[in-house]
């Protein structure tokens, strides 16, 4: 439908947006202009301006910006043309008249929507009919109560098959009508239609804007059926197919509830059936949706999105993906990371729960409590986490071929994700849990072929050593810049305490992160902060001790950067000597137990190299 600009800027000339705005939530006038606390981020002082003259809104804090249609579609979720209808209504405007096509599909949409909310009012009058006490008594024990019955307008279609024909019948709907919207079938016998849904509890699906468009129907328990006169076992959840009003695989069960509980803060949370969705609203979790029989689709995940907040004060508000602890909730986590994976855009992202075996929302919510789902959900993973998760596992790489094998497999994934930032950052992920993770197998090899090999000594730590890398890292901690330098020589080290060692794996893998963004690396607070959030908080208050700087004034933060890397360069040496001399110490034992050309010819050598280093260190003194 086309809206010409002139009908735009008659709504907007029409509309004041503060009195727009201010029908919605509190704001006061500071100047010419309004301010108020911003409708779509949380903040205690108010950040969010309001110019009539100039007819938008800004949020200085979320960067939230738009005019009276922009903040309709933003705060109402509505789409564009629903926000100029609504908005042309306030201001006594008629919409511009669409093509002849356009007008009779709009006319056959709305007698569309009729024909299902009719039929959706007469199944709640069923369930809560004297004659289907029984269904009614089912659902208020399986914990569901009135007013979710009421709030989701779940209803009873009757086991006659020609009941709902003949009621719609009377009030005026043909059948053409009725087999459109999904709710009458054709009889393949030469028999009149009859009901889709017999004999099923009746959840009605809606859209966005809450209308009825489709329905979920769930088979009674065995006592409450007949009994039947075949094996057939009829399937615990049917749908609606698809119709002109409805599409499995772009919504979701809930989905109006949850867009209004998502602008009150509420996470979205994915769960599989109608029933988890109650049960989790009746809990408080009020951002509950399902895919309808489906796995998740692009168009769903879309719109999760679209009902999450994104500035960055809410990362923590992505949609939580709920799923069983068992081989198929792996497999089906894993199919909706696929599908999610080229969509990925800055604060669009989601979470990963998994509830344990055998265990559903409804049934943990009944079993344990609304605390013990709230645990599993509070404790989901990102989805880069779980995409590692999924790779790596509890498997080994311990050949350069599986590594790179398993390097190539999570590198050709993230060039499946479209924004190039997104990817960007993935990839830097990935490239420093990488390295991490090879990093710890190998030392765990070295640990254990030291415990299990006589030949190979455990290095041992003596004070002077420990004063040497802590100047060295306290260098580098001060000036990061110098990484760019030494990161190969940060990722040889092993004569190192443990919680040094994982201070250095720290260090390596925020290099890494930032790798390409050199104006970050000169950021020392930036990978000061990395390192406590990481749980390096007393390795780091060690190495940047006062007693360290006292021996290398090149080390502290305020040195200039020549002198640090000159500094550094002739730690870095005296370590290296030192690590010769003990080398050498062992070798010349060995050399007398066992004496050999090849031992002494390898004495020789570490002599000469012992004495190469102490020029070098001479020399960059004197200079």
């Amino acid at each position: 439908m086309s809206i010409s600009p002139r009908f735009l800027e008659d709504i907007r000339g029409r509309i004041q947006l503060s009195e727009l705005i201010g029908r919605r939530i509190k704001v006061t006038r500071a100047g010419r202009e309004y301010k108020a606390c911003c409708p779509f981020h949380k903040e205690k002082s108010p950040s969010f301006t309001i110019n009539d003259q100039k007819q938008f809104y800004h949020c200085f804090g979320c960067g939230a910006h738009g005019d009276v249609i922009g903040f309709s579609m933003q705060h109402d979720n509505l789409s564009f043309v629903e926000a100029v209808e609504t908005l042309a209504a306030q201001a006594g405007l008629q919409m511009p008249k669409p093509d002849p096509a356009f007008i009779e599909q709009e006319k056959h949409a709305k007698d569309l929507y009729r024909v299902v909310d009719v039929a959706c009012t007469w199944f709640q009058t069923q369930l809560f009919d004297i004659y289907h006490q029984d269904v009614l008594g089912y659902m208020l024990k399986r914990g569901i109560t009135g007013s979710s019955l009421e709030s989701f307008r779940v209803g009873y279609a009757p086991n006659d098959g020609q009941a709902l024909r003949a009621h719609m019948k009377a009030e005026g709907f043909e059948d053409k009508d009725l087999i459109e919207a999904g709710l009458l079938r054709q009889s393949t016998k030469g028999g009149d239609p009859y009901s889709f849904f017999r004999d099923r509890v009746m959840f009605p699906v809606s859209d966005r804007r809450g209308r009825v468009v489709a329905f979920g129907g769930r088979v009674l328990p065995d006592h409450l059926r007949p009994p039947q006169q075949s094996d057939f076992t009829p399937p615990k959840y049917i749908n609606s197919s698809d119709t002109p009003l409805f599409h499995k695989g772009r919504m979701l069960f809930g989905e109006s509830h949850a867009r209004q509980a998502a602008r009150d803060g509420h996470t979205p949370i994915v769960v599989e059936g109608y029933l988890d969705v109650i049960a989790c609203h009746q809990a408080g979790l009020q951002g509950a949706v399902a895919p309808l029989g489906t796995a998740l689709t692009e168009d769903q995940i879309v719109s999760l999105w679209s009902m999450s907040p994104h500035d960055k004060e809410h990362n923590d508000k992505a949609p939580v993906l709920c799923f069983d602890g068992d081989n198929a909730g792996r497999r089906a986590a894993e199919r909706a990371c696929e599908r999610m994976i080229p969509l990925l855009k800055a604060n669009h992202s989601a979470k990963l729960a998994f509830l344990p075996e055998g265990e559903d929302p409804d049934s943990l919510l009944k079993n344990k409590g609304k605390t013990a789902l709230l645990a599993y959900l509070q404790s989901a993973q990102t989805l880069s986490d779980f995409i590692w998760n999924m790779h790596v596992g509890d498997k080994q790489y311990k050949t350069p071929e599986s590594r790179a094998g398993l390097e190539k497999r999570l590198y050709q994934l993230v060039e499946r994700i479209e924004d190039k930032s997104v990817q960007h950052h993935y990839r830097s992920a990935f490239k420093s849990k990488l390295w991490v993770y090879f990093r710890g197998q190998s030392n765990r090899t070295n640990k254990k072929t030291q415990k299990g090999t006589v030949s190979l000594r455990r290095p041992t730590f003596s004070r002077q050593h420990n004063l040497n890398i802590s100047i060295l890292l306290a260098t580098l901690i001060n000036h990061p810049i110098l990484l760019q330098d030494h990161i190969g020589y940060l990722e040889s080290l092993n004569a190192l305490e443990d919680d040094i060692l994982n201070l250095c794996d720290a260090i390596i893998g925020w290099s890494h992160e930032k790798d390409g963004e050199n104006e970050n690396l000169l950021d020392s607070q930036a990978l000061k902060h990395h390192l406590n959030e990481v749980g390096c908080e007393e390795a780091l208050e060690a190495i940047l001790h006062p007693r360290v700087y006292t021996h290398a004034s090149f080390a502290r933060p305020e040195a200039l950067e020549d002198k640090a890397r000159q500094g550094l360069n002739e730690m870095i040496k005296r370590i290296e000597n030192a690590q010769l001399e003990d080398d050498l110490r062992h070798a010349q034992q060995d050399l007398l137990r066992h004496f050999s050309p090849e031992a002494e010819d390898r004495v020789m050598e570490m002599r000469r190299l012992l004495e190469n280093g102490r020029d070098i260190i001479s020399e960059g003194q004197s200079a």
